[in-house]
């Protein structure tokens, strides 16, 4: 790759250049950032730490969770940075790895929500079969298909993007090294690039939006039919966190990747990306736990653990 561009590293612009805006966005994008460490790394050590969580359910969002903390980890720390110490400069190699990281977890994001709509189906409408249906070899194989899916994705994104000439402007109109950013620096032809760009994520999205749509419906239709008031809101509720991570994360994909390129504007994605790759890795924990009783329940007992332990030693 580095035989074919005259560009070492990049300038990412960022989100704004404005000086008085650098501070307050230091401080919400930290809290942000450490709120979504936290909340997201509980989350595994909950699910680890309680057994009546290791269940399909728990399964997937524990890996939802991991995946939300690292594809964050691998944006935000530099975003930080640049608000803190102007710091905006990243080399080649860190731009094609930051790229890769972000969209195999992203992509891997996308594939475990679509398997967590199937084990919700799989909960409400044969409940009697779940057990045989959801079994651990399962969901294993989803959620390894998930991350094989995800990093074959990152690597044909990577390989086009960075195949491409760089031998003009290095000023990434961006605040990480996002596909359709660097793209947009090439001197050479990239339309096959962008081609397979949105031929690749249509696909993805596409197919994982009709495993969610077909199991909801089915869904819907089972708690239509539910004559007990307690098991229809129960099914509510089951479903109710998942729906509402679908419709913040997939809302903001199609809009920054699936439209033509002519039609982009940076600092709409720029905006759109910020949730996606900054504000939906901390509102996932946050919506998983506050909605979720069994959650609730777990973090009761580890607080009461943690407190019987103290006495003790006190």
């Amino acid at each position: 790759m580095g035989n074919r561009t005259e560009v070492t590293e990049f300038t990412l612009l960022g989100l704004t250049s404005a000086p008085d805006l650098q501070v307050p966005l230091f401080i919400m994008f930290t809290l942000i950032y450490l709120i979504s460490v936290v909340g997201n790394l509980g989350i595994i050590i909950l699910i680890l730490m309680d057994s009546h969580l290791h269940t399909p359910m728990y399964f997937f969002l524990s890996n939802l969770s991991l995946v939300d903390f690292c594809y964050s980890t691998a944006v935000t720390p530099k975003v930080i940075a640049g608000f803190l110490i102007g710091d905006k400069v990243i080399s080649y190699i860190a731009c094609a790895a930051q790229m890769f990281f972000f969209v195999a977890l992203a992509t891997v994001e996308n594939f475990l929500l679509a398997s967590m709509a199937y084990d919700r189906y799989a909960a409400v409408c044969k409940p009697l079969h779940y057990t045989s249906t959801m079994t651990p070899g399962v969901c294993a194989r989803l959620a390894v298909g998930s991350y094989i899916c995800g990093f074959l994705n990152a690597s044909v994104h990577v390989r086009d993007t960075f195949s491409l000439s760089f031998c003009m402007s290095n000023l990434v109109h961006h605040f990480f090294c996002d596909v359709p950013a660097v793209m947009a620096l090439s001197c050479s032809d990239r339309h096959i690039g962008e081609l397979i760009l949105v031929v690749v994520a249509s696909f993805n999205i596409c197919f994982a939006l009709v495993v969610i749509l077909i199991s909801y419906m089915f869904i819907f239709v089972t708690i239509l039919k539910m004559h007990s008031a307690d098991g229809y809101q129960k099914a509510l509720s089951t479903c109710a966190s998942h729906l509402t991570t679908v419709s913040i994360f997939y809302g903001t994909i199609i809009f920054t990747y699936l439209q033509p390129s002519s039609s982009h504007s940076m600092d709409t994605d720029k905006i759109a990306s910020v949730f996606y790759t900054i504000v939906i890795p901390m509102l996932n924990p946050l919506v998983y736990s506050l909605r979720n009783k069994e959650v609730k329940n777990a973090f009761k007992k580890v607080v009461e653990k943690a407190k019987l332990s103290l006495s003790f030693t006190c």
